[in-house]
């Protein structure tokens, strides 16, 4: 932000853009140097400053709104939420998370073929999804191909009569073969704990989709059951691809929004879809409601009924 040379955004660099995606801006995690970005607006006599990310970014701008008050800078600071696992509070979803869940169930397409091709077979496919299931839950009810869906908000049940083992068991026994979907936050209780964090402060979860690939391996040999296996993790091919008609659609009103409200002089705020209208929330509200976990209700349910395992 506070390098020497600024790229323009011109009609001409930007005709294409919508193809791409983020990935003309890059994205980071860290480096937040409130100081050095307020300094650079300062000097280069910058008045709007749009701020893209998740509930981390948006603390972060909240510190650069009252930093420029500080300051006595009239300088709008404004945010556009987005996270891939569409958990950012109070908005209805985030961009790109419609063009994630089909992407994600072309992915399970796949994991149900490789699973149909072998004797015995399972396929694990682990999604975006730390903290929340909605892409796992999501993906699920859109391409009802999977035998059992793990989310972090619902805990893992490895023994007794609801068993997921049991459950996949019974399946492959049934139809042959099982597709598994795991959210990437999922069972980290029973996973050892990494001790580690990625530069923004967020704890570095183990890798549940190998733990639990060999999981089910030793479940089925101890019950003399033959079990082959495969694993599938899309996840960056997944957030990779361009957005699609409904997630290009939103970005542009999420777009005039931001700037509609920056120009009629209003600050601190984050564009966003509440029940289906676009609004301007507070960022710090953004912050105090980030990042939300989904309701274990009617969505949780239905999940449950399409792929039949325990509740």
């Amino acid at each position: 932000f506070y390098a020497s040379d600024y790229l323009q955004l011109n009609a001409r660099r930007l005709h294409l853009s919508h193809h791409t995606g983020g990935s003309m801006l890059g994205a980071s995690r860290g480096g937040f140097d409130q100081t050095k970005i307020m300094d650079a607006v300062e000097a280069r006599g910058i008045n709007q400053v749009y701020i893209v990310g998740g509930d981390g970014t948006h603390r972060g701008a909240q510190k650069l709104h009252e930093e420029a008050r500080r300051r006595g800078l009239k300088v709008a600071i404004v945010g556009v939420p987005k996270t891939i696992d569409n958990d950012i509070g109070l908005i209805d979803r985030s961009f790109g998370f419609k063009t994630c869940i089909e992407q994600a169930r072309k992915a399970i397409e796949c994991a149900r073929v490789e699973a149909a091709s072998a004797p015995n077979g399972v396929c694990v496919v682990k999604l975006m999804g730390r903290d929340s299931g909605f892409i796992a839950t999501h993906a699920v009810l859109s391409s009802r191909d999977v035998d059992l869906c793990l989310i972090p908000e619902v805990p893992m049940i490895t023994e007794g009569p609801t068993s997921v083992y049991r459950h996949l068991r019974n399946v492959v026994r049934t139809k042959g073969s099982a597709v598994v979907v795991v959210a990437e936050g999922a069972c980290q209780e029973s996973l050892e704990n990494t001790n580690q964090k990625d530069p923004s402060g967020n704890k570095v979860y183990a890798d549940v989709g190998s733990w639990l690939k060999r999981q089910i391996q030793a479940n089925f040999t101890k019950h003399s059951m033959e079990c082959n296996i495969r694993y599938i993790d899309p996840s960056y091919i997944i957030r990779s691809v361009p957005a699609n008609a409904d997630d290009s659609e939103y970005c542009t009103l999420l777009a005039q929004a931001a700037v509609h409200g920056a120009m009629s002089g209003f600050a601190a705020f984050s564009a966003g879809l509440v029940n289906n209208r676009t609004v301007m929330i507070p960022i710090t509200m953004i912050g105090e409601t980030s990042p939300r976990k989904q309701n274990i209700g009617r969505v949780w349910a239905r999940v449950v009924a399409s792929t039949g395992q325990p509740f």
